[in-house]
């Protein structure tokens, strides 16, 4: 192996993604350069960065998969103003030979040997003389957080992974160094052992928000336990009987296929840990605070629903991630709102949402569309004006689609679509009356190259302050993304409660606080005054399929649904299905053929193979001891 180099990345900028290096975790021969790291503290925080430096700019579309590799987004083909390689995994284009977001050679495993060699160091009482202990002690904490982070990452990609506990000398025989994998339960346990022993270090809020927002605390460690956990008790890793014959080289299997409730309880009980962690620090769901210019309550729900992902550091995110700041993002995921700047080229709309995700979002009574018994959605395509009282989500005297009207509040806060309203800071009016739309039809001032394939923009993900400038440039507000925040936390824990318990009061109680910031009632008092089957809460099943719908919804375009299809073996259900939007090509005087449903994909989602990644092939070859995972 290449000699390491400690000074390789010294600023947590993830410059080290995706370097290219054997995925053995193996200490490099350059002990006097290690040394030298851990002679004073000024030298140890520079290991700390690198150690920071490789967790995922999740807020990159480009980088993170979960945006673009399952059926939130589509894009052009071929994809335009942003590098859509990932997108082949959603194309059903994944391989053996060299896989896409690759995350066993080389990247994480180099991530986990620079946190053994951090924690060797800075356990010894002997290194890094001239730091203070409770320093020495966060510090350990928080590199036993990634070091646990790092190996969750590598089994929600290929289920059962080798444990690297400790770096393997570069003097082992080589026997020593052909790992073997370990059994998911094996692996969850190690993971969570090591998330206890983080937390326990770990301070509850960063001592200096100045400077060291983004560091991990310890409801970051608490949170990622609950989550960890629950990957661990759904179906994709609990009783899943499709690995049942699916060994390792000594014969242990790699997936109990038994069904074990306990760890439905364990999650639920993790989760309200960190639920209470979170809220004896003051945690709240966001709400956007009342601004000098007075807004109508429809547009201050929405703000706060928006805001809870766009404004940064906010007091529901629980973890916001310093190495990403969405700037691309924001970028593929404006609108041209502005007809004094409908030429601007500073923003491509790229990122398309798809119809069945806008299909996902529920009724402005709280429940599915093919649920509510109040309203008729059979005919989607309809054409409808928008009426002075819709004027707040959609345009006065515009013509659009049924499926536009009559939706709930995180459908307009979190999606653009032709005929809606798009209230930014820099609204013409000061206000939410007669502020920016989007026209998106031919002709009209938001038409062409920038209009997404489906037609839709993910409106969620674009901060509020975001401005387009003269000529072709933009003002940005960059946020850092959120990897956890409060609600999700009240999902995971509803979800995992029902599993275990039911539906018992506490399930209900955080569903609905998270419903009541989107101005819905209860899950019960909906269901009961406008579903078909109002019983549908009062049985597990029907309330997992409620949850999972929150979810859904809840977490839209944040990089959820991927992993969750998957961790509830639904991604076959789902991901063979057609990917469809509107006719972005016809003009502003035919409505009726713009709202023509096309379909531009028929995915196909191959199980059980496409649950899990493949190991490359080669490294196969180099290891013998290494098993593929099935359908590979």
């Amino acid at each position: 192996m290449k000699k390491l180099t400690v000074f390789k990345a010294m600023m947590v900028s993830g410059l080290l993604f995706f370097q290219s290096c054997n995925y053995l975790d193996v200490v490099p021969d350059n002990a006097p350069t290690i040394d030298n790291a851990f002679t004073m503290r000024s030298e140890a925080i520079k290991y700390l960065a690198t150690c920071y430096s490789y967790l995922p700019n999740d807020g990159e579309p480009t980088i993170n998969p979960a945006f673009m590799a399952g059926d939130e987004f589509w894009l052009d083909y071929p994809t335009r103003s942003i590098n859509g390689t990932n997108w082949n995994i959603a194309r059903g284009n994944q391989n053996v030979t060299n896989p896409y977001v690759n995350y066993w050679d080389g990247y994480m495993y180099n991530a986990i040997r620079d946190c053994n060699i951090f924690l060797e160091n800075i356990q010894n009482p002997e290194k890094v003389r001239d730091m203070t202990q409770d320093e020495r002690t966060t510090w350990e904490g928080e590199v036993l957080f990634l070091k646990a982070y790092y190996h969750f990452m590598l089994m929600r990609h290929y289920g059962p992974i080798p444990i690297m506990d400790v770096n393997v000398p570069v003097t082992a025989p080589i026997e020593e160094t052909q790992v073997k994998r370990k059994s998911v339960d094996e692996v969850v346990d190690y993971i969570v052992k090591v998330l206890d022993a983080a937390a326990a270090k770990l301070p509850s809020v960063v001592q200096s928000p100045v400077t060291d927002l983004g560091h991990i605390t310890k409801p970051i460690a608490l949170g990622i336990k609950a989550k960890v956990l629950l990957y661990a008790a759904s179906p994709l890793f609990n009783g899943n009987t499709d690995y049942a014959t699916f060994k390792n080289v000594d014969g242990t299997l790699f997936f109990n296929p038994s069904f074990q409730a306990e760890k439905w309880r364990k999650a639920a009980q993790a989760a309200k840990e960190a639920i209470a962690a979170c809220e004896e620090l003051g945690m709240t769901l966001y709400e956007f605070p009342t601004p000098v210019r007075p807004l109508s309550n429809t547009t201050m729900i929405q703000m706060s629903i928006r805001n809870a992902v766009t404004e940064k550091w906010n007091r529901e995110i629980i973890w916001g991630n310093s190495n990403s700041r969405t700037w691309q993002l924001q970028y593929s995921s404006m609108a041209h709102i502005d007809p004094n700047n409908a030429g601007n080229n500073s923003v491509n709309g790229t990122l398309a949402p798809t119809i069945k995700i806008i299909e996902q979002f529920y009724t402005k009574n709280g429940v599915p569309m093919d649920e509510d018994k109040t309203l008729d959605f059979s005919n989607k395509n309809q054409l409808r004006t928008g009426t002075h009282d819709e004027r707040f989500n959609n345009i006065e005297n515009y013509r659009t689609a049924r499926l536009h009207f009559d939706r709930e509040n995180r459908f307009y806060a979190n999606v653009g679509f032709d005929g809606g309203v798009w209230y930014m800071e820099n609204s013409p009016s000061q206000t939410d009356e007669n502020t920016w739309t989007t026209q998106l039809r031919l002709g009209l001032f938001g038409s062409g190259v920038s209009v997404p394939i489906t037609t839709y923009y993910p409106k969620k993900l674009v901060n509020w302050k975001f401005a387009f400038k003269d000529g072709n440039s933009s003002h940005i507000e960059e946020y850092p993304w959120p990897m956890l925040r409060l609600a999700d936390l009240y999902l995971m824990y509803a979800e995992a409660l029902n599993e275990s318990e039911g539906p018992t009061a506490d399930v209900f109680l955080y569903l609905d606080k998270i419903r009541k910031r989107a101005g819905l009632e209860g899950v019960k008092e909906s269901w009961a005054k406008y579903a078909f089957n109002s019983a549908k809460p009062t049985t597990k099943e029907g309330l997992r399929a409620i949850i999972q719908r929150e979810r859904n919804i809840e977490m839209s375009f944040e990089g959820s649904r991927f992993w969750d299809l998957r961790r509830w073996k639904l991604a076959a259900q789902e991901l063979n299905k057609n990917i469809t939007g509107w006719d972005r090509n016809q003009d502003k005087d035919h409505p009726e053929l713009f709202y023509q449903e096309q379909t531009f994909y028929q995915q196909r989602f191959v199980a059980p193979r496409d649950y899990f990644w493949p190991i490359k092939e080669s490294d196969l070859l180099v290891n013998p001891n290494l098993v593929q995972n099935p359908g590979w």
